[in-house]
């Protein structure tokens, strides 16, 4: 028998079925992944089968003696000791437990009227097993790697997840439900999760992600909850689309040839009594039952139109960057001696550890906060930030307001659109585009945000964890969009299929303020970054010294003009970025082209000529120098 049973469960909140005589089974040990797009109800069917909704129809039936634990999709930003909260998931034995310990310390502190509380308190722990509790609480703490005695608030996004985790498995429950458990989490935590969730024998799971690796690594089946109905796909999330394709495909060919013998029908009742010659009833009946049939269909919802609008070419160089280092007060620095060339076109992915420095190393590349070293910017840069904060939304206006800004048009690549249209094209209905932000979800906060920063002209796109919330049709609609933009994208995101297929080059942040560059996304980062168990033996460090020395490239002596060249390229370049900054003087208010526009012209093509110049001695210098220095 089945753990969870779903028969025919109908459930509706106004507008359109959420589940529309949906059915479903899970069994034992299975690892169920449940997908669909924002709004589809996905964390609405997890209540139902945790018991805190009822359907309108229907029923869910639970396994008998099975016990069903839930991790809920928000992260609490309550404060409190972590053993507590964990033990919390154990009912009265908990609030017995923590009553004893605060009687114990108070005790101890010379609390007499506490000390003969601990007496009553130990009476009642014996009776509700209270002790073997404090041994699990110890136990599964341990297992994950926290501290008892921390504070959640103290914790990251990360930590805070784990508490809950914690505190889901104590009972050791039969099926554990999990929404968005990846949300927030830096991959290292993901990492975690995904490792901790495989090694745990005979859990069986029910599971709301959009992370693909995440999916592709977990699940053994996919559900998708699909316009009220819930259709399972055996197998991992690659072969999910390859049936879901078929099907769609099948779906389109059957409507199709409904929709065919509907027109046929129509054009039937329409003839006259003479053309009909006979009246059949039977055949107008079942035209009526075809119509009613038709209304009766639910289109799939429509996929986000993306394109993004680019402003002219930026000069080959956007960023020269040189020993850049961030600290905030006495602290040691977030960032360490960080040098990079970010060239037009490259697309960078930022990899770390929540608190790492990302968000920070974005914002004094852009000048936003003091830093020490060198940032030197290429020209024409027009910039997008997609932040992490979306500071960018106000909560109390509408998403049109926020989109708009008040407008009732908006200019999208050269041509004017009623804003209602644009916002049509990232699923938001005239209705809902009236909707105060406040009221939506975190899928549908992040397409607001999207349909803004595509508005803005860019030839450099800056999106931090633009990926949270998106469901994975717009997730991919996100990557191919990127894929062809021909400007620069600087990305922070966790998500590592996301990273796999839209960047470059990688730059891993060690947590101890280092950052290294590696070619390509989050897979190569992992096939090339060194072997730390090696590197760790002393006795294969020296062998991988010696083996390095040896093979190493022996210093080049320059030939006479290599040599003058290189001595020279520091004037030359120091001649180019003082002729450049004028430059920039003469035209950053404009006045120039107002004055002499032959003049301005002039002094913005000789602008573009000393960016490309300036890279050409840039990287000739860095050629020469690697080569004295046997590199």
């Amino acid at each position: 028998m089945a753990y969870i049973t779903l028969r025919d469960v109908q459930l509706a909140f106004g507008g359109p079925s959420l589940l529309d005589g949906a059915n479903f089974n899970l069994e034992r040990g299975e690892r169920v992944c449940l997908i669909g797009r924002n709004g589809e109800g996905k964390s609405t069917l997890l209540k139902l089968i945790e018991g805190s909704l009822l359907p309108d129809r229907g029923e869910v039936s639970i396994q008998n003696g099975i016990t069903i634990s839930m991790l809920a999709q928000d992260v609490p930003m309550d404060s409190g000791k972590v053993a507590d909260i964990v033990a919390d998931g154990a009912g009265e034995a908990a609030a017995v437990l923590k009553a004893y310990h605060e009687a114990s310390d108070a005790c101890v502190l010379g609390d007499m009227e506490a000390c003969d509380r601990m007496g009553n308190l130990q009476h009642k722990l014996d009776q509700v097993d209270g002790w073997a509790l404090e041994t699990k609480v110890n136990s599964i703490l341990s297992k994950m790697g926290l501290d008892p005695d921390a504070d959640l608030s103290d914790l990251s996004g990360g930590r805070k997840r784990r508490v809950l985790l914690a505190r889901a498995l104590l009972t050791q429950p039969d099926v554990l439900l999990l929404d968005e458990p990846t949300n927030h989490l830096d991959v290292e935590s993901i990492e975690w999760l995904e490792k901790f969730l495989l090694d745990q024998n005979n859990l069986t799971l029910l599971f709301i992600s959009h992370d693909r690796s995440f999916v592709d690594s977990i699940a053994t089946r996919i559900v998708e909850l699909d316009r009220g109905t819930l259709r399972s796909y055996e197998g991992n999330y690659s072969r999910y689309l390859d049936l879901k394709a078929q099907q769609m495909e099948a779906e389109e060919k059957q409507n199709a040839l409904f929709d065919k013998r509907l027109a046929e029908e129509e054009v039937w009742i329409r003839q006259g009594i003479k053309a009909r010659r006979t009246r059949n009833e039977g055949r107008v009946r079942a035209l009526k039952d075809l119509r009613e049939e038709s209304k009766a269909r639910r289109s799939q919802q429509g996929k986000v139109s993306m394109a993004t609008q680019e402003a002219n070419r930026s000069g080959k160089l956007v960023f020269d960057i040189e020993h850049l280092s961030v600290a905030f007060g006495n602290q040691e620095p977030i960032i360490k001696d960080f040098s990079a060339l970010v060239l037009r076109g490259d697309r960078i992915g930022l990899v770390g550890d929540n608190g790492v420095g990302k968000t920070t190393l974005i914002k004094a590349i852009l000048g936003e906060i003091e830093h020490g070293g060198t940032v030197k910017t290429g020209t024409q840069l027009e910039v997008a930030y997609f932040d992490q904060l979306r500071n960018a939304l106000d909560l109390e206006k509408s998403v049109k307001d926020n989109v708009s800004e008040g407008s009732d048009f908006v200019d999208v690549n050269g041509g004017r659109r009623h804003i209602y249209s644009y916002l049509q094209d990232f699923l938001f209905s005239p209705e809902r585009a009236r909707t105060p932000v406040k009221a939506l979800s975190g899928g549908e906060r992040n397409r607001i945000l999207l349909a803004k920063l595509l508005l803005k002209p860019s030839n450099l796109i800056v999106m931090d964890e633009p990926t949270n919330d998106l469901d994975m049709v717009t997730l991919e609609l996100l990557e191919e969009m990127l894929g062809g933009y021909k400007g620069t994208l600087l990305l922070i995101s966790h998500d590592r299929a996301f990273m796999d297929n839209v960047v470059t080059s990688t730059w891993v942040f060690d947590g101890k303020g280092n950052i290294d560059e590696y070619i390509g996304g989050y897979q190569d980062y992992l096939e090339q970054r060194p072997d730390q168990t090696a590197v760790d033996q002393k006795s294969d460090v020296k062998k991988a010294i010696a083996k390095a020395e040896a093979a190493a490239p022996k210093k080049v002596k320059l030939s006479y003009k290599d040599q003058r060249a290189l001595e020279q390229l520091p004037a030359e370049i120091e001649a180019l970025e003082k002729e450049q900054a004028e430059l920039n003087e003469q035209l950053a208010d404009g006045s120039l082209f107002v004055k002499d526009a032959d003049a301005a012209a002039q002094a913005s093509q000789r602008l573009a000529e000393i960016d490309e110049l300036l890279l050409e001695k840039l990287e000739r210098w860095d050629e020469l120098e690697n080569l004295t220095q046997g590199n």
